[in-house]
């Protein structure tokens, strides 16, 4: 996977670049002065915002001291891998924060998601995103509609099941049965997610009001993982004004994981996989109470 694989190798560059600036005991502001560079540009390689070219790339490390061979055309080979990075068409829908979302997103190998207002981009039907981006902006043009939803709707290449990538989703109920774009296009979003429930690197779990008060009522929030080692688990949360924090510390996100795995256990166990298609079903009769469906289905 190509654009996963650009997405990593800034990731394990930017890392590495840290790492010995740190070592070689410079701050960002004394690297900038050694390169005559403005102290924002080494700030947003760090970050992982741009890339760095190889011209730009062999004085910093020998600024840092990196005189082994080895290491050198390791960190040059990252730098060409990640020249392009995914979604970079789609500067004028995104902000720079969500762009290194999408990175992350697009490299890791296991995504956690728990979902309390909305059904997550990734899983969202063309009809419902559209339904969902009209209701956050009123003023929204026809055209900036139409390319957040192309840049949507490409961010979905992830759901393949290539590269051996895990995904896990946790509903709240409130997600499912709220009827986004009316009762039509909830009901194909259902069945959409009934679906890609079928897939066997797809979990889809449903919270249900039942079970009363719980350990994430705080917010929606995202968990990546990754193969490389050295790339360090990380996390998203969001706010209700769309913004977002992200961070990686191990104590951090490992509570987060505790918190995903708690939420497991209560969300519904639907192995015989009737729940999401029943559930749509009922969204087009106008019968969508989920205790309802539940109750029938022990009957």
């Amino acid at each position: 996977m190509s654009a996963p694989s650009a997405a990593l190798q800034r990731l394990r560059l930017r890392t590495e670049l840290r790492r010995a600036r740190v070592a070689a005991d410079l701050t960002q502001r004394q690297v900038a002065a050694k390169m005559e560079w403005s102290p924002s540009k080494l700030i947003r390689i760090e970050a992982g915002e741009v890339g760095i070219s190889v011209n730009d790339l062999r004085p910093l490390l020998a600024a840092y001291g990196i005189g082994d061979r080895r290491k050198i055309d390791a960190l040059l080979d990252l730098a060409r891998g990640s020249r392009k990075m995914p979604f970079t068409e789609f500067r004028d829908v995104y902000g720079k924060e969500f762009l290194q979302f999408l990175a992350l997103e697009s490299a890791a190998s296991i995504i956690r998601h728990y979902g309390s207002l909305v059904i997550p981009g990734l899983l969202q039907t063309e009809e419902y995103a559209r339904a969902v981006m009209t209701a956050y902006d009123k003023g929204v043009s026809d055209e900036a509609l139409d390319r957040a939803v192309e840049a949507r709707l490409t961010r979905q290449e992830v759901l393949s099941a290539e590269g051996g990538r895990q995904l896990f989703f946790i509903l709240d109920e409130s997600v499912v049965r709220r009827r986004v774009g009316g009762r039509g296009v909830m009901r194909a979003q259902l069945e959409r997610l009934a679906e890609l429930a079928t897939e066997p690197h797809i979990n889809i779990q449903v919270l249900p009001f039942s079970i009363g008060t719980h350990p994430a009522m705080q917010g929606p929030f995202t968990l990546f993982e990754f193969e490389a080692e050295e790339m360090p688990d990380s996390l998203y949360l969001e706010d209700p004004r769309g913004g977002t924090y992200a961070g990686n510390s191990a104590e951090e996100t490992g509570r987060y994981l505790g918190t995903f795995w708690e939420l497991e256990d209560l969300a519904i166990k639907d192995e015989a996989g009737v729940v999401l298609p029943r559930l749509a079903a009922r969204m087009g009769e106008g019968s969508d109470d989920l205790e309802t469906l539940m109750e029938s289905e022990a009957e």
